[in-house]
């Protein structure tokens, strides 16, 4: 039994047959040609028979992962008509007098290297896609072209690389997973993994000896072990008869809506901290994403993330939500969540501190950057923005002209945004007692019930002494909860819970008694939460 470590893509296991895949390569020779014109017909044929491909990789996708995903290859079909590849190709046809095959190569290797040397980590990944492009089209060139559709049985794919056409080629019912040396968490291919809810790996030290030998993917711990012992085969398998249970039980709940016995209809939600769990929330038929911890973009990076940086993120989210309603918290640093280039100093009660909105309206040119790219982002779907940490009408009165003057910048500037709401999240026993005056200032309410907890029964959730009188059920929360729904309703706005109580199943149906209008919640909990929504009356 041996053991690989790499990148997880998607948490979930696979256990079965590796086949090695290793595409056709073609041995580009540099050839000299008398008539260069020639050659250029050649490229251009070979380009239009390759965006005839494209299309019908579009129609494929759009069928097995949807349209968001498919656009991949309608990105790739512009890819080919961009005029400074195309000048590049005709270029060197024309001033080297060299044949087609050649100059595409060329390009590719270029562009693709070029993209590679980017410090952003989205146009990175984009270099898999130039060479993608490249080898499509050298393929039809030379007439040598492998058929990525080469699986007889159910496997794990082991490949240096995938391009997302051969990704989207291969048969799913008989993919149970892939392992790749090369590869981004960014990447097109990496992106329809997740939609397609594919345990991957990317990173990994391959070897073409595995072919043929049994091997577990872990998802969850991002390793790969090649050659189980029985007793660590048994284990896995066992997790896998969990997982298949969790899928039937979606197969039975998906589609239905969440909707009480007499007619209440909840939001029931999600809760990400990523790009990679948007694929859990869509497999789990989450409505909406109630909580984006955006805070995730500063934790893994070693400086300040651009605007540019988040736009990408939030986009992508919100284009694979396709128009599901994505709520984005903003920047909640600080506490446990330090971050060591804010040079934040340090502090006797953190939790109690410079922390969230305190530090965003404190450094108004982060906030405003995070701010710009999450208001662009929404041109490409519904989203909605909350704030942590809230103790005052004043906080919220200074965010909305942040806010409105976010809109001029973007306005003057022609950038396209939609409609924006805006909530709060209530987690002070503060924002609590003044919940009434808050639900006059913004669109909604999401309880955050971890703080909200540890800061009414003046407990630190970080302290394990105190877990035995640590309560989230204790009659004070319960009452606070109550009236923030209260308060909200009285003005109008929807009231939600983000918090770990929210999945907390033996209080659903308390929570909709109370009234509650959203439970944002792990995507593992949408479906049990479901059930129980289905099962009971609110009233």
């Amino acid at each position: 039994m041996r053991q690989y470590s790499g990148k997880s893509i998607l948490s979930g296991i696979a256990a079965g047959k590796i086949l090695f895949y290793e595409k056709s390569q073609s041995q580009i020779k540099r050839l000299k040609v008398e008539n260069p014109e020639a050659e250029i017909n050649r490229y251009e044929e070979a380009k239009k028979k390759a965006v005839e491909q494209l299309k019908e990789l579009y129609d494929k996708a759009l069928v097995d992962v949807g349209e968001t995903n498919a656009m991949i290859f309608d990105v790739h079909a512009m890819m080919l008509e961009d005029a400074d590849y195309n000048d590049s190709v005709y270029n060197i046809i024309t001033n080297e007098g060299v044949n087609a095959e050649f100059a595409v190569a060329t390009t590719g290797d270029n562009f693709s290297a070029m993209f590679a040397q980017m410090d952003d980590e989205y146009f990175k990944a984009r270099a898999m896609d130039v060479k993608d492009i490249s080898e499509r089209v050298i393929a039809i060139l030379t007439g040598n072209t492998s058929d990525p559709n080469i699986l007889s049985e159910p496997a794990i794919i082991v490949a240096k690389d995938l391009a997302p056409s051969e990704t989207v080629q291969m048969d799913k019912s008989k993919l149970l997973g892939f392992v790749t040396k090369l590869g981004s968490s960014n990447s097109h291919t990496a992106i329809l993994a997740r939609t397609m809810n594919i345990p991957a790996l990317i990173g990994v030290d391959i070897d073409r000896e595995w072919n043929g030998k049994i091997a577990i993917i872990d998802g969850r711990q991002g390793i790969l072990i090649v050659e189980p012992d029985e007793e660590t085969l048994n284990k896995y398998k066992l997790e896998i008869d969990k997982e298949e249970e969790s899928k039937r039980l979606l197969a039975n709940l998906k589609g239905l809506k969440d909707e009480t016995l007499d007619g209440k209809h909840i939001k029931l939600y999600a809760n990400i901290g990523s790009v990679a769990d948007v694929a859990n929330v869509l497999a789990n038929d989450g409505a909406g994403i109630g909580l984006f911890r955006s805070e995730f973009l500063y934790l893994e990076k070693k400086d300040y993330p651009t605007e540019e940086e988040q736009f990408q993120v939030y986009k992508t989210v919100v284009q694979n939500m396709a128009g599901r309603q994505v709520v984005i918290r903003t920047l909640d640093i600080g506490a446990d969540k330090q971050v060591d280039y804010f040079d934040i100093d340090k502090e006797e009660n953190p939790a109690m501190g410079y922390r969230a909105i305190r530090i965003c309206l404190d450094r108004i040119d982060i906030f405003k950057a995070q701010l710009r790219a999450i208001y662009r982002a929404s041109a490409f779907g519904s989203v909605a923005i909350m704030f942590p940490m809230i103790i005052s009408v004043d906080e919220i009165v200074e965010i909305k002209k942040i806010c409105d003057e976010i809109k001029k910048e973007l306005l003057t500037s022609g950038i396209a945004f939609g409609e924006v709401p805006l909530g709060v999240m209530i987690e002070t026993p503060a924002a609590v007692m003044i919940s009434d005056l808050l639900a006059k200032e913004v669109d909604f309410f999401s309880i955050g019930t971890n703080d909200l907890t540890q800061y009414t029964l003046a407990i630190d959730r970080q302290n394990s002494k105190l877990d035995n009188i640590y309560d989230s059920h204790h009659p004070a929360v319960l009452r606070m909860i109550q009236m923030v729904i209260d308060n909200g309703h009285k003005e109008g706005i929807w009231v939600g819970i983000c918090g770990e109580l929210g999945a907390d199943t033996t209080l659903t149906e308390t929570f909709i008694k109370m009234g509650i209008d959203e439970l944002s919640v792990s995507p593992s909990y949408i479906l049990p939460i479901r059930k129980i929504i289905r099962d009971i009356k609110a009233n």
